[in-house]
């Protein structure tokens, strides 16, 4: 039907149809965005391990590992440094 041949309460009603698809259409959208960003329920039961993986990404990126590696390091060098100390100031061997 051509658009000139609708008449008034035709192009009304046709407004009327697609306000109600595009009010249902939001709706849809909104309960689904609801859904989407609902953190506790998409956690549910993980929070734990949530909590400890958060925990771990913080620790890495704050530089625990390489504070650790570093630790490790100087404590392997201080053993070997007092050996060598020991050996060399131990005059009983």
């Amino acid at each position: 039907m051509p658009a000139d041949e609708r008449t008034v309460a035709e192009v009304r009603l046709e407004i009327e149809s697609k306000r109600d698809d595009l009010a249902h259409a939001v709706e849809t959208l909104r309960s689904g965005l609801d859904e989407a960003t609902d953190i506790r329920a998409r956690l549910g039961e993980r929070l734990p391990v949530a909590t400890l993986a958060a925990f771990g990404v913080g620790f890495v990126l704050a530089g625990g590992i390489h504070a650790i590696v570093r630790l490790v390091k100087s404590r392997r060098a201080e053993e070997e440094a007092s050996r060598f100390r020991l050996f060399v100031f131990d005059r009983d061997r």
